[in-house]
């Protein structure tokens, strides 16, 4: 078995090789400045290796979930599971040798440091007898490896640096190969970065981690100043398994798609600045005071952009209105109502969409939405919830069920709405009740313990009520709506 894979080329075209069996024993740290090309970079790695060994990637921005569109890799949204429940996938990760994304996105930064250090903690405890080799790659590591104390708590600093440590310092034994990409060698703790025996250097600027990178290259400060000089896409690369000296290299093509990102100019919105300025300040007092109010027991806080979207009607959609419209306006905004509606439709219509990370579905939504010429003007939140109703069809009933169905909706949170719903509209409908495997469709797991979970929370909330039967079966029923029985 060939273990080299090409990353690139040097400054004569020659291509230039990693041996992906010494990377595993010597491990290899990637540093350069915001838009110097780092994440395409990791990108032609993994895709080059992705047949090769088993790769476990720590994401915290979402940008490499695409990589499941063209490879076996698994995606773990790390917002929709409990600590316990990630550190068992991270058991089942290492047991199974999955190769997968853990995407952290829909986390703050916290919790995306107390999810990754959970995850990694227990990669690195796995039994011996799961101690397969394996990539983990750790993006922006200065986040979960912090050179000093900032604004995170000391708690969570303290168990990110302990997983980071064990990962560089002590993985190699356990088959684990760390590869930490760094924005700022200066930020990134040193106990951390100097595990690393390969090492590609991207564009840097300031002069403390110009000479920080001169000291891990090797090099006298003087020449390291070229550093400054690389183009997008070109690093120095080092070490055992790179080169016995340092090498330029342009960094190869690759095949799955790059996250979007707001770096780039899109079009500005065409909407005119009278109807923009309505839409800026239409129904401000109320979200003011919805915010400013606390929530009413047994009830979860909705958003008032999610409340406000989930109540428009084609006939009045458009929050733009200020009394009168015309009729060429009605009719204009009745039909990006319809659109709105068609693309959401479309995007529920995919199996394999509620198992994909919120964020990366809103994108699909955007883009669907630019594509067709579809002004969307709603938030994450609002746009999870119209998911939900666009998943369990509630279009499709009267409009007073739906009107009973959308009241009892305002106080679900927005991970278990989509399942909710199912059940509201079966018990609106008087069909028989989705199965739990619908429900876990919905619910985006295939676990039916997070189903009777769920269920245990939507009763405790008073919106259902659950009666187990002699015969085995339960009926639910939803106290303000028809009651469905159960199979």
């Amino acid at each position: 078995m060939d273990t080299h894979i090409i990353i690139g080329e040097d400054a004569a075209g020659h291509p230039v090789r990693i041996d992906m069996e010494e990377l595993l024993a010597t491990r290899l740290l990637v540093q350069g400045n915001s838009g110097s090309g780092k994440s395409h970079l990791l990108r032609r790695l993994l895709e080059e290796s992705a047949g090769m060994v088993q790769q476990v990637v720590i994401d915290p921005e979402g940008d490499f979930t695409s990589l499941a569109d063209l490879f076996p890799h698994v995606v773990i949204d790390g917002a929709a599971h409990s600590a316990a429940e990630i550190e068992a996938l991270a058991r089942r990760v290492r047991e199974h040798r999955a190769s997968i994304v853990l995407a952290l996105e829909g986390l703050d930064v916290e919790q995306q440091i107390r999810c990754a250090a959970h995850f990694l903690g227990a990669l690195f405890d796995a039994p011996r007898e799961h101690w397969f080799p394996a990539l983990v790659v750790v993006d922006e590591a200065q986040m979960f490896a912090p050179a000093a104390a900032g604004e995170i708590g000391e708690d969570t600093r303290r168990i990110a640096l302990t997983a980071m440590t064990n990962l560089m310092c002590r993985g190699r034994k356990r088959g684990l190969a760390g590869i930490v990409a760094t924005q700022r060698l200066a930020k990134l703790a040193k106990n951390v970065a100097a595990e690393a025996s390969n090492f590609l250097m991207g564009r840097t600027f300031l002069d403390i981690d110009m000479a920080r990178a001169a000291d891990l290259l090797g090099m006298e400060r003087r020449q390291a100043e070229n550093i400054r000089d690389l183009e997008r896409g070109r690093f120095l690369g080092l070490g055992p398994a790179i080169s016995r000296r340092p090498v330029p290299i342009r960094i190869g093509s690759v095949q799955s798609g790059h996250i979007r990102n707001a770096s780039g100019l899109v079009p500005l919105p065409d909407a005119p600045a009278e109807d923009m300025q309505t839409l800026l300040h239409a129904e401000l007092d109320n979200q003011v005071q919805d915010a400013a109010s606390p929530a009413g027991a047994g009830h979860a806080p909705v958003p008032a952009m999610a409340r406000h979207m989930e109540t428009l009607e084609p006939a009045a959609s458009s929050v733009m209105e200020t009394g009168a419209a015309a009729p060429l306006q009605q009719q204009a905004e009745g039909e990006q109502t319809e659109a709105l509606k068609a693309i959401l439709a479309a995007i529920a219509s995919d199996p394999a969409a509620p198992f994909q990370p919120a964020s990366r579905l809103f994108q699909n939504f955007q883009r669907s939405c630019r594509q067709n010429g579809v002004r969307a003007m709603i938030d994450m939140s609002a746009f999870r919830r119209k998911f939900a109703y666009a998943i369990a069809d509630i279009d499709s009933l009267d409009v007073a069920a739906q009107a009973a169905i959308r009241k009892l909706a305002g106080r679900v949170e927005d991970d278990v709405l989509a399942p909710f719903l199912l059940l509201a509209r079966g018990a609106a409908a008087g069909d028989t009740m989705p199965d739990e495997d619908a429900l876990a469709r919905a619910y985006g797991t295939s676990s039916p313990g997070r189903i009777r979970r769920l269920l245990d929370h939507l009763e405790s909330i008073g919106l259902i009520v659950i009666r187990e039967e002699y015969g085995g079966g339960r009926t639910v029923l939803v106290p303000e709506l028809e009651f469905v029985r159960a199979d």
